[in-house]
């Protein structure tokens, strides 16, 4: 029987941005086309704030200069249009919304420290039992102990937990431990699917 329901924020509960908004950024900051996502998060600053070590405003600060912005004020500016520019998935927000109080409910990402202000701000954060960040935790998926905490905070066995999460690698991570994984694609998609895993005797 399953018990808990697990997400992952980024482009899950987080909506994807379209490839378009990246094209903007890339013009306006002079960019090279294609290459913002690789200069953010292919970076030792990005892998710093996943584990901890750096804060999301610390990792702003050293990758502005990769952007192009060369003041404190330039990279503020460019970091609050780009955190303006992220929404919620309403797909997903109606699915969480429909789970709740049905089942315990986490969310299990890699991301800077500070992630439940984020939530909180969404005014969702209300609906997880457990909110494990990489940042705040200092481990990052797909190490087994950040299913295993999760699991631990949430009380559950991992037999009686699905996972689910945009990144292959991740599944496949929570399988190995005996989870249920749910490779995320849509949120049309992802209730067809989770509906009739939890269907199922």
């Amino acid at each position: 029987m399953i018990r808990a329901i697990i997400f992952d924020f980024g482009r899950v509960i987080s909506a994807q941005k379209p490839p378009a908004l990246f094209a903007r950024y890339e013009k306006d900051l002079g960019l090279a086309p294609d290459s913002i996502n690789t200069i953010m998060f292919d970076s030792d600053a990005w892998k710093d704030a996943l584990l901890g070590r750096k804060t999301a405003h610390g990792f702003w600060c050293a990758i502005g200069p990769e952007l192009g912005l060369n003041s404190s004020e330039e990279i503020d500016g460019f970091r609050r249009r780009y955190h303006a520019d992220e929404a919620i998935n309403p797909g997903v927000a109606k699915l969480i919304n429909l789970l709740y109080g049905r089942y315990k409910l986490a969310v299990l990402s890699n991301s800077p420290p500070g992630l439940v202000n984020w939530l909180e701000d969404w005014n969702i954060r209300q609906l997880f039992d457990v909110v494990f960040c990489s940042g705040d935790e200092g481990v990052v998926k797909p190490d087994p102990a950040a299913f295993e905490m999760t699991l631990g905070r949430l009380g559950v066995e991992p037999g009686t937990a699905v996972f689910i999460d945009d990144t292959m690698e991740h599944v496949k991570a929570a399988e190995a431990l005996g989870l249920h994984g749910i490779c995320f694609t849509t949120a049309e998609v992802l209730s067809d699917r989770l509906n009739a895993l939890l269907e199922s005797p």
